[in-house]
């Protein structure tokens, strides 16, 4: 057993919690390495036990799992008498499905010091050869069970919940909305206790807001609530609708490095910036990973679409090198593949490098992370906070790094500082040539071209992109306008630029200076190379009459020319007319709450173009005078241990 610190020690010693912890709370924390509490636990543990409605904010890493899970297990433990059976006592909500095993297992975890739930989470079909101790049924006890959509059938999710009555649920809205419905499940005023919800502003986002409003109609309004999650502020106006009652705001937060301005990171976490045009980023990337000392052994990389993970995971490699392992996740994986990659790079013994959308972003904790770089900033700038806290947890120290691209997209830096989470330059000075541009697109081709099916896919994953970035809340910062096509097609390794409304006025090259046998280029699949094979004979048999017709209509556009371009200007403006429309409508519906938010959005972006027009030049010769001065940047990167 862990050896557990002197009592009173300490204002956040275990063992003076009021009120007290059980004993075998105190031996399962010391045996988990927490010599002592973090500040959050401090906090909202002897809050939430002591009845308390408790909304928690704390920056990502500080330990706000067990602030919430030992409250509630002591609460179960402490009842009177034992629950009837298929009435449950409290639950847990976490919006995925990832989440949600993670906050399972620390339970299972703690539960295992508690002789008496420790008995009850063994399966009874197990093959164990040691006696098992049998405990009255009148004796308290924690009977978890873990309800997940996609790795098993609402069926056998009521099944097990009838086989084993769990008193506790930890579940995502969904899955659990539909066990509640069942007339077997019982959350009656006399028997429910607590309601937490992990990652709160996320599950009262839209898109749960829905369900969880029909969660809590089917639970007793005298409860006790407690809201989790590392950016509560951002829904604070939500709160009333999820039924609090003078709730205990916990708001725990750390000192910037001048002790004045508040952060909402950990001070582990070093945040920086890189600024690299397109083609430069994948090499700066490459260039990240082997410059560091010591070299990371769990990284995370974050892209915009699930589209782009599958893209990217496959040219990424033949990039970064054999060095890394290389894992994709994104949401629109079936759950067992998800499981299976999450649990690979959690438990990888090798560097391994996750690559993933924002469903990595918020609550997981997974051990030990180096380094987390945004290859894509952000649609939802407060997702940013989330994406950078994979790294940093727990005191421990981490690294994050977003790309932007040189000019407007550098007015991003301004616009975190005002949002209170500031970021600095990257400290080291990273050297990438034209030369090492080129040959990672070649490199990224190279894949491509080895199969036709990795060039649709690419096609489809820069479209997707391109959508993301057109839809960031920050469209000012980043312009459509702005983008370099050509550059970031030749980033991407693609063979030639795909077809899109936003390229019909493009002048540059389509074909990204790449000449390729088109008819020829093959799938590795035989099957489907077959199938493109016999719609290509069936092209060329038809060719003629194509011809013909293209030429019909060729000549016909010819001579009517200006009635087309009339034509065209009438349907660009009635596209802008009912553009206007939608976004009065969309104006119209928002409440004086939204309509304040965007328009405080608005002032602060144009109050940050404003800075930024007076600031860039003075800060790049700024940034080049202290350049030509020091020879380099004497802020080094000291290691994650």
């Amino acid at each position: 057993m862990a050896p557990k610190p002197p009592p009173g020690t300490s204002a956040r010693a275990w063992d003076g919690v009021t009120p007290a912890l059980s004993e075998w709370v105190l031996d399962a924390v010391a045996s988990m390495g927490f010599t002592r509490m973090t500040p959050v636990q401090a906090s909202a543990i002897p809050l939430f036990m002591a009845h308390k409605d408790v909304v928690v904010e704390a920056v990502t890493g500080s330990g706000k799992t067990l602030s919430f899970l030992i409250p509630v297990v002591e609460k179960l433990l402490r009842l009177e008498e034992p629950l009837k059976k298929h009435h449950v006592g409290a639950i847990i909500i976490s919006p995925t499905r990832e989440l949600a095993s993670q906050i399972y297992n620390v339970l299972t975890s703690l539960l295992a010091f508690h002789p008496p739930s420790a008995a009850g989470l063994k399966p009874s079909d197990e093959d164990d050869d040691a006696p098992r101790q049998k405990f009255p049924s009148s004796t308290l006890k924690v009977v978890p069970q873990l309800l997940l959509g996609g790795s098993t059938t609402p069926a056998e999710d009521l099944s097990t919940f009838l086989k084993r009555s769990p008193n506790l649920l930890v579940s995502t809205p969904g899955r659990l909305l539909e066990l509640l419905s069942s007339p077997h499940v019982h959350c009656p005023q006399s028997s429910f206790e607590m309601l937490v919800m992990d990652e709160a502003d996320r599950l009262l986002d839209l898109g749960f807001k829905d369900t969880l409003q029909n969660i809590l109609r089917r639970l007793p309004k005298q409860r006790r609530t407690g809201l989790f999650s590392a950016s509560v502020s951002e829904a604070v106006d939500q709160i009333v609708r999820v039924g609090l009652r003078n709730p205990v705001k916990v708001l725990v937060k750390v000192k910037g490095t001048s002790g004045v301005q508040d952060k909402r990171t950990p001070a582990s976490l070093q945040m920086t910036y890189l600024t690299a045009p397109p083609t430069h980023k994948f090499p700066a990337i490459k260039h990240i990973l082997y410059s560091l000392e010591p070299a990371p052994q769990k990284t995370i990389m974050f892209v915009s679409t699930c589209s782009g993970v599958d893209y990217l995971s496959a040219i990424l490699p033949s990039i970064i090198g054999d060095d890394f392992q290389l894992i994709p996740l994104h949401g629109k994986h079936q759950a067992n593949v998800r499981e299976k990659n999450f649990n690979r790079f959690v438990n990888s013994h090798t560097p391994a490098i996750l690559l993933t959308t924002d469903v990595a972003s918020r609550g997981l904790d997974i051990p030990s992370v180096d380094v987390v770089i945004q290859i894509d900033p952000p649609s939802d700038p407060k997702t940013f906070i989330h994406r950078c806290g994979r790294a940093g947890r727990a005191g421990r120290k981490g690294l994050s790094v977003v790309l932007l691209h040189p000019g407007r997209e550098e007015d991003y830096v301004n616009f975190l500082e005002v949002r209170k989470t500031p970021v600095a330059p990257y400290p080291h000075t990273l050297t990438i040539t034209d030369a090492d541009a080129a040959a990672a697109t070649e490199t990224a081709r190279k894949a491509v071209l080895a199969d036709r099916a990795l060039h649709d896919r690419g096609q489809k994953a820069f479209v997707s992109w391109f959508r993301s970035y057109s839809k960031h809340q920050a469209s000012s910062i980043f312009r459509v306008a702005d983008l370099d096509w050509e550059g970031l097609g030749n980033a991407w390794g693609l063979l030639k630029l795909p077809k899109m409304p936003e390229l019909r006025n493009f002048q540059g090259d389509r074909t990204l200076g790449v000449k390729l046998d088109w008819e020829n280029y093959a799938y590795k699949d035989k099957q489907r190379e077959k199938r493109r094979k016999e719609q290509v004979q069936e092209n060329a048999e038809n060719g003629v009459a194509d011809d013909q017709a293209a030429g019909k209509k060729r000549s016909s556009e010819s001579v009517a020319w200006s009635r087309n371009l009339d034509n065209r200007n009438k349907k660009l403006k009635r596209r802008e007319a009912k553009q206007a429309r939608q976004q009065k409508d969309k104006w119209e519906k928002m409440t004086e709450e939204e309509r304040q938010k965007v328009l405080e959005t608005e002032k602060m972006l144009e109050q940050i173009r404003v800075k930024n027009e007076e600031e860039r030049l003075l800060r790049r010769a700024a940034k080049d005078k202290e350049s030509k001065a020091t020879g380099g940047d004497d802020d080094e990167f000291e290691g994650f241990d």
